[in-house]
C-alpha cells in the first residue's frame, strides 16, 4: 500500500484547510481510513478515522470542526479543517488498516499504512 498525502500548509487562525491522501496498491474498499497527527513535543492523536460506508470518528477537540470523507472511485481520503486553531498545528499523516474482521472500531487504529507528513500550522 502507498499512500500520498497532501494539502497542509500555514493558516490564520479560524481559516481552512483540505488534506487530501491518494490510496494505491490494494483494494480501497477493504481499509479503514483515518488522520492521525503529531505536535512538536506531543504523541501521536488519531483525529479522525471512516470505514469504506461512511462511518466515521472524531476526537472530541475536532468535532464540529473537521469532516473526513472518502470517494471510493479515487481510492482518495479527504480531511476538511474548518474553524482552525493554533492547537491544531501538527503534523498530519494518513493511515490505513485493513479490515481483518466482521466487526471493528474506529476509535483507534493500527496504523498498517502510513503516508508521509504534512505540515499545518495555524497562527494567532
Amino acid at each position: 500500500v502507498q499512500l500520498q498525502a497532501s494539502g497542509g500548509g500555514l493558516v490564520q487562525t479560524g481559516g481552512s484547510l483540505r488534506l487530501s491522501c491518494r490510496f494505491s496498491g490494494r483494494i480501497f474498499t477493504s481499509y479503514v481510513m483515518g488522520w492521525i497527527r503529531q505536535a512538536p513535543g506531543k504523541g501521536s492523536e488519531l483525529v479522525a478515522s471512516i470505514s469504506p460506508r461512511g462511518n466515521t470518528y472524531y476526537v472530541d477537540s475536532v468535532k464540529g470542526r473537521f469532516t473526513i470523507s472518502r470517494d471510493n472511485a479515487k481510492n482518495t481520503v479527504y480531511l476538511q479543517m474548518n474553524d482552525l486553531k493554533p492547537e491544531d498545528t501538527a503534523v498530519y499523516y494518513c493511515t490505513a488498516d485493513a479490515i481483518r474482521q466482521v466487526t471493528y472500531v474506529l476509535h483507534t487504529m493500527r496504523g498498517d499504512f502510513q503516508s508521509q507528513g504534512t505540515q499545518v500550522t495555524v497562527s494567532s
